[in-house]
């Protein structure tokens, strides 16, 4: 195993979730190398407002460096300064130079230090490949030590191997302890069903489906949205929009819904294998979490036990109306208690540990059979 590593990450943002969907899963897993002895140092861009609205201060576990979207001095500064690391990582969807990054990381590669493609978008990064056939990446990948997805199972993993790609691992969201997990309940976000997402073109359907369909069909039922971007959207009297929800108001928005809704974006529904940070978030919480049906979910939490599945909205209806408080807790506590049991974020960095220690000629992990 390797102990001490230096790790330099380039992504969206580790200390803003506004507009940055992977921040949570950045933080657990970023907090969890650093708990095992590595040293972090993550670069972001600033852009799209998301230093003013930080939700964390520069964290005790990783060094943080902001660098200036205004032209690319500040960028080749951060590569220069990521020289030092015996790890260096592009995420996908920084947001902006992300071809410079992605040409510049892989350019860092030596025998002595990794160049990894940490896709946490992977449905979309595979589009934009496909529909985009000249695309520098598509001649990258196969060059890159290790190629890390945030999801997709099996179709994510043959897809990266079509595309030549030397070693390609799942790294799965997961539960972080420490930041998710019950807490008394809050009036502001009170309700038979909560959902929290942020309105994207690739969810929005969705959501009018499973979530919005639903609530016009349980008049007596009370509804809380979350998420930023739905000002304006035309929704049933009983659905209360309490706008952007700060990560540190996660875990209150969990326990103060009698049944938390998790709803794929489509591209994530389709490839499947790809449970949201949401879910393991309300899990974590020792919420009920009902979700719409994805490949792959039994892989992570037994339906009907420690998650709810629905087809449609007229499915969460159904449930919602039927649903006993006592099954509702029930159903939390045993999600709970397989988050932490093998869905913590120790977990994925146990496996990354494991991904990276592979020798040259060994069999790599069976990547479509890991939970870990």
């Amino acid at each position: 195993m390797r102990h001490g590593m230096n790790i330099a990450f380039f992504g969206s943002s580790l200390v803003s979730a506004y507009w940055n969907g992977a921040a949570t899963y950045y933080r657990g897993i970023v907090r969890a190398l650093h708990e095992r002895g590595h040293r972090v140092t993550f670069y972001e861009p600033d852009v799209l407002e998301r230093q003013q609205h930080r939700d964390i201060d520069d964290p005790p576990w990783a060094r943080v460096v902001v660098y200036s979207a205004d032209g690319t001095a500040g960028v080749r500064k951060a590569l220069h300064d990521a020289r030092h690391a015996d790890l260096v990582i592009k995420a996908s969807g920084v947001g902006v130079f992300d071809e410079l990054l992605e040409a510049e990381v892989l350019e860092m590669q030596s025998a002595s230090r990794v160049a990894a493609f940490w896709d946490v978008d992977a449905p979309a990064t595979l589009d934009r490949l496909a529909k985009h056939p000249n695309d520098p990446l598509r001649r990258w990948i196969s060059q890159y030590d290790l190629v890390l997805t945030y999801g997709g199972g099996a179709p994510v993993v043959n897809a990266y191997t079509e595309l030549g790609a030397q070693r390609v691992v799942p790294i799965y969201n997961a539960h972080d302890a420490d930041t998710h997990f019950p807490v008394p309940a809050k009036q502001r976000f009170a309700a038979d069903l909560g959902f929290l997402g942020n309105r994207l073109p690739d969810r929005e359907a969705r959501v009018d489906d499973y979530f919005f369909e639903a609530a016009q069909r349980c008049t007596e039922q009370s509804f809380s949205l979350g998420g930023s971007g739905w000002e304006g959207k035309m929704m049933p009297p009983n659905v209360r929009y309490v706008g952007h929800v700060y990560t540190r108001d996660h875990n209150a928005f969990n326990c103060s819904a009698r049944v938390v809704l998790n709803i794929n974006r489509e591209s994530m529904a389709s490839y499947g294998f790809s449970p949201a940070t949401r879910v393991f978030e309300a899990c974590g919480a020792g919420a009920c979490v009902l979700t719409d049906t994805f490949k792959g979910v039994e892989q992570f939490f037994e339906p009907g036990e420690e998650v709810l599945l629905a087809e449609n909205g007229r499915d969460v209806a159904q449930q919602l109306c039927e649903l006993d408080p006592a099954v509702t807790a029930r159903i939390g506590q045993a999600a709970r208690e397989r988050a932490l049991a093998e869905h913590t974020y120790h977990h994925r960095a146990a496996l990354l540990e494991e991904v990276l220690d592979a020798a040259p000629g060994q069999s790599r992990p069976r990547i479509a059979q890991h939970t870990a």
